[in-house]
């Protein structure tokens, strides 16, 4: 979907890295049963685990927080308190199993994968993937379009910028 305002092009980039990130961890656990942890100091699976900390420390966090102190207040003032309730729902739920996850990453760069942290990196990537990507298809479907509608110039301009500066 093209998008008219600047922050929302932003938002949806963000949205578009956060999937392909997605899909790189879904192919790990497809390509790595529950049983069978990779080698965590293989360049592949050390890069993919340095990006899974960045997005979740560098991007989703921010991400989540531009949406949940920037936007979701301008669609309550415009009468569509339904949604930013929902989606700040979903991020209570998403954000812990973010962190989690992270936390996960940086035990298997120190120590690698021993059986305990890869079955638990892989239970938490398979339900942070489930809900992340439903997430991202809701605010792709629903938000930006809504908010495309929304912003006249001025305040996108002023979005994108308090965006950046999050970031």
């Amino acid at each position: 979907m093209e998008f008219r305002r600047q922050v929302c092009r932003t938002l949806h980039q963000d949205h578009l890295a956060t999937l392909a990130l997605l899909a790189r961890l879904e192919s790990l656990l497809g390509r790595h049963g529950s049983g069978r942890p990779p080698d965590a100091a293989s360049p592949e699976i050390v890069r993919l685990l340095k990006e899974t900390i960045r997005a979740v420390e560098g991007e989703i966090g921010p991400h989540f927080a531009f949406e949940e102190e920037s936007l979701f207040p301008l669609f309550a003032e415009a009468g569509e308190r339904d949604m930013g309730e929902y989606l700040l729902e979903e991020h209570r739920a998403i954000l812990p199993l973010a962190q989690r996850l992270a936390q996960i990453a940086r035990l298997a760069l120190d120590a690698g994968f021993a059986a305990e942290i890869w079955a638990e990196f892989h239970e938490t990537v398979a339900a942070f993937v489930e809900r992340l990507a439903s997430h991202v298809e809701k605010e792709e479907g629903a938000l930006l379009p809504a908010l495309d509608d929304l912003l006249d110039e001025e305040s996108d301009g002023r979005l994108a910028v308090d965006f950046a500066e999050r970031r």
